[in-house]
């Protein structure tokens, strides 16, 4: 079964190319949502040879009512990385849609499919049909015309929880927030510590390991910080796959620093996150918009404390807000396959 198809690469692409056909890099991009999908409509545009490696923490929305009633796999941000490599062609902005689209109840009605979303539903019957994650989201890449491949971080699905000082009447108070949909928005309250994956050693997917092993780039990011871009540096295997990986590594920044989880945090900030949880993780890369890293110089230090130099590059949407432009991230993403 083909899982690619449609026209080349709008960006002629640049790489070692040990891994993927001829001189397009074979690349992992990691992550979840939002920002994910940034990395992947960018990257389709190089290589073939490209890998999503998702999270599979999310609880909220209709990712977690699938979860809750049926046990699988939240198939949510999957679904939003298979819609982001559908192939730029009547055929694949189509299925995009039939993918993105939800459900609404007219008024007054208590309907069952009330924002659940067409894509997770279709996912959902393939895993139960086939018994496999993997070769489910194989066949939605195929009726898709993917152009890459979509895997989960986990074999099983995770809970993600974290410690979040807050100051109550003049005194400090650790509280507990299970969930990654809580966890989303608990700098609301105070401020985020402690981040975990339940349950602790979970497997991850084997073939993502793979993919890590065997790949030329690994991008990490953009994505939130603790609950898309964190959590694949808390599963173990992965973690280790990371770190051990022949590939080189570049960390990709958010383009706003002031979220809901990470309310009052800089850019170096972020990078001291990494470090804290992953000692051993080291990049070659960390690619920013030059507009929310504050002072270069601190940025440049923190970068190259995690092994890395800080690459600086106009990659946001022209209208300012914090938005990934596609053909702008490629391009430094092509400029840095380039490199030696």
């Amino acid at each position: 079964m083909a899982l690619f198809s449609g026209p080349l690469p709008l960006i002629p692409p640049a790489g070692r190319g040990h891994g993927g056909h001829g001189t397009q890099p074979s690349v992992v991009a990691l992550g979840g949502g939002h920002g994910l999908s940034s990395s992947l409509s960018a990257l389709r545009l190089l290589t073939q040879e490209l890998t999503a490696v998702v999270t599979v923490a999310d609880d909220g929305g209709s990712s977690g009512r699938l979860r809750r009633e049926l046990g699988v796999l939240p198939p949510g941000d999957l679904r939003m990385a298979l819609a982001a490599l559908c192939d730029d062609t009547d055929w694949g902005r189509t299925w995009r849609d039939v993918m993105q689209h939800r459900f609404t109840s007219k008024d007054g009605a208590e309907g069952s499919l009330d924002d659940h979303a067409m894509g997770n539903l279709l996912i959902v019957t393939l895993w139960e049909l086939l018994g496999d994650p993997v070769a489910g989201l194989q066949w939605a890449g195929a009726l898709l015309g993917a152009r890459g491949t979509v895997l989960p971080m986990a074999s099983v699905p995770l809970t993600i929880e974290g410690d979040i000082l807050s100051e109550s009447q003049g005194s400090l108070r650790v509280s507990t927030v299970t969930g990654q949909a809580k966890l989303a928005v608990a700098a609301d309250v105070g401020n985020v510590g402690d981040v975990r994956l339940l349950p602790a050693g979970a497997p991850a997917c084997q073939d993502a390991l793979e993919a890590v092993e065997l790949a030329d780039w690994v991008i990490l990011g953009p994505g939130s910080w603790y609950t898309s871009v964190l959590p694949h540096l808390l599963l173990p295997e992965l973690r280790d796959a990371l770190c051990r990986t022949s590939a080189r590594r570049c960390l990709t920044m958010n383009l706003s620093n002031d979220t809901k989880e990470t309310q009052g945090m800089s850019a170096v900030d972020h990078l001291t996150v990494i470090s804290r949880y992953a000692p051993d993780f080291t990049v070659d890369v960390v690619l920013a918009d030059p507009s929310v890293v504050g002072d270069r110089a601190d940025f440049e230090r923190a970068a190259a404390r995690l092994g890395g130099r800080a690459v600086f590059g106009t990659v946001g949407v022209s209208t300012g807000k914090p938005v990934h432009d596609p053909l702008r991230l490629a391009t430094s993403y092509n400029d840095m396959f380039g490199e030696n």
